[in-house]
């Protein structure tokens, strides 16, 4: 993947070099962050489990030393807050957008087939099911995020019911996730090792049921076109 050895030592060399560099993780963090929200293809849960990574090398210096006696390690709850901050105000700034210049944007042609296509009739149907609890779904569908939040604003719930629900879904996920692989950083390296392979054997199951059911399908077609000859 991008050149990096997914193995634990090959994801701890890699991750090691940001251990003793909190501003620049800081910063990139909250890049990474806003340009997820807005569609970047790099997932959140990502972000999160790299910067959790960072702050496990950083509290284990006995294992990964630092490259000056004066370098200043990550601290993991500084972290855990600028990837709340990070999220909580990227939700926010896409949810703002929908609110004060959806109907403007709405007016050009590729906003509206945005909002026509696949992902804004799904983020419709929820808000019909779920009603502004859609605020805190989204935090968990990756596909969804940039299309729901922006809905939210939208579609007129209010400022404050999106950040508290929001607020509270993110404070409890986000700086969650960050301690966890801060914590037990060797154990979810082995698991980000083992699903580079279960996601290989994911993929070939799926294209094997797709090129399954897309030559029944070609089958029931001719056999339909067979039986009714009017209709070639």
């Amino acid at each position: 993947m991008f050149g990096i050895d997914l193995s634990p030592e090959g994801l701890l060399t890699f991750f090691s070099a940001y251990a003793y560099q909190p501003w620049l993780v800081y910063g990139f963090i909250i890049i990474f962050m806003l340009a997820s929200s807005f569609g970047f293809p790099m997932p959140e849960e990502l972000v999160l489990v790299s910067s959790g990574l960072v702050a496990f090398l950083a509290k284990h210096p006995e294992k990964f030393p630092a490259p000056s006696p004066d370098a200043t390690p990550v601290n993991m709850w500084t972290l855990m807050g600028v990837c709340f901050f990070a999220v909580y105000f990227s939700d926010t700034l896409v949810y703002s957008i929908g609110k004060y210049l959806g109907k403007y944007l709405l007016k050009y042609k590729w906003m509206q087939r945005q909002v026509s296509g696949k992902a804004y009739i799904t983020v419709q149907k929820w808000f019909e099911k779920y009603g502004s609890w859609c605020c805190g779904i989204f935090r968990f569908t990756p596909g969804l995020r940039f299309p729901g939040h922006m809905w939210c604003g939208m579609v007129g719930i209010p400022m404050w019911k999106f950040l508290l629900i929001d607020g509270v879904v993110a404070l409890i996920s986000v700086p969650t996730q960050v301690y966890l692989v801060a914590t037990y950083g060797e154990s979810i390296i082995g698991y980000i090792q083992e699903a580079k392979y279960i996601s290989a054997v994911i993929a070939l199951i799926a294209f094997i049921v797709w090129f399954v059911r897309r030559k029944i399908k070609e089958r029931r077609e001719r056999l339909s076109a067979q039986q009714n000859p009017e209709l070639l």
